[in-house]
């Protein structure tokens, strides 16, 4: 059991014949990934080499979802096209599209969400500027490394791709269900919450490891959500403790002012619900670890 991405999914890359879309895509399909074809309208009818297979291209997501019976769509397309690709994707009625483009304008990430929502979701959003999905000993979706864990009983959900990889690679030996990164642009699909109530509902999730950051309000509502909906047991590591007040750091949502946002705030309103939070990753692992031996 794995949520979003399973072991029957049937991958196909928006951008596939591009430098990203290729090498990971090279990269999805040595990994076991079932990646059957992929978009380029200017080369459609051609092929692109992926190692372990040769996927055909199409001119719109439409056509490779009646060719290949693709259901999952990751998008490498570059920023300025992006918005069109996703809401292609969308039309389409795709399950789920995986949105790995950064910088993204946010009023374009705002008017695909809005779309989706307006098409009744039929379409799950992943993204934008995040790594993929990975389910490990099924498939990988994005840029996730397929070797740096295996499979196993803990849900991992979070904002940040390379904490995303250092959990993974820190409780290798337990293993994950499904390792969810979400990406930390203002405007994303998939959120917290949904990955929360996605692993309470997967039998074969034991534990929950939700990784945040400081700025806006997602950590805080996901522990509202936690208190009313989740009862398995949840660890949680909020990126920024040593961040200064008032600055604008690295990601885009990581906006801090006044004790609003902090990483202390977020961390008491999931330690309020019984979540217990870790101080670096390291932590967050060891709290990880002593759930899963109890249990």
């Amino acid at each position: 059991m794995a949520i979003f991405l399973t072991g029957e999914s049937r991958i196909m890359i928006q951008g596939v014949t591009g430098s990203e879309g290729t090498k990971h895509g090279r990269r999805m399909a040595t990994a076991g990934t079932r990646v059957v074809g992929g978009t380029n309208p200017r080369k459609a009818g051609q092929t692109v080499d992926l190692g372990m297979a040769e996927v055909p291209v199409f001119a719109t997501v439409a056509d490779t979802m009646a060719a290949t019976g693709a259901d999952v769509s990751v998008v490498f397309v570059p920023p300025a096209g992006a918005k069109a690709a996703v809401i292609e994707a969308i039309d389409a009625q795709i399950p789920l599209v995986v949105v790995i483009t950064e910088g993204i304008p946010v009023h374009d990430s705002a008017e695909f969400w809005a779309r989706a929502r307006a098409a009744g979701n039929t379409t799950r959003i992943l993204g934008p500027n995040c790594p993929g999905i990975a389910s490990p000993g099924k498939s990988n979706a994005g840029i996730i490394p397929a070797d740096i864990t295996t499979e196993g009983r803990i849900g991992l959900v979070s904002k940040s791709g390379t904490l995303t990889y250092q959990m993974m690679y820190e409780l290798r030996d337990i293993g994950f269900s499904s390792c969810v990164g979400i990406g930390d642009d203002p405007v994303i699909g998939t959120t917290h919450i949904d990955a929360l109530a996605a692993f309470q509902d997967d039998p074969e999730t034991d534990a929950i490891v939700m990784i945040g950051e400081i700025g806006g309000d997602a950590e805080e509502r996901a522990a509202a959500f936690i208190e009313q909906h989740v009862s398995k047991p949840v660890v949680a590591y909020v990126a920024g403790f040593t961040a200064p007040e008032g600055k604008t750091m690295g990601h885009a949502g990581a906006i801090v002012s006044g004790s609003a946002g902090t990483a202390q705030a977020k961390k008491e309103a999931l330690e309020k619900v019984g979540v217990q939070v870790g101080r670096t990753p390291s932590e967050t692992a060891r709290l990880v670890r002593q759930i899963m031996r109890a249990g």
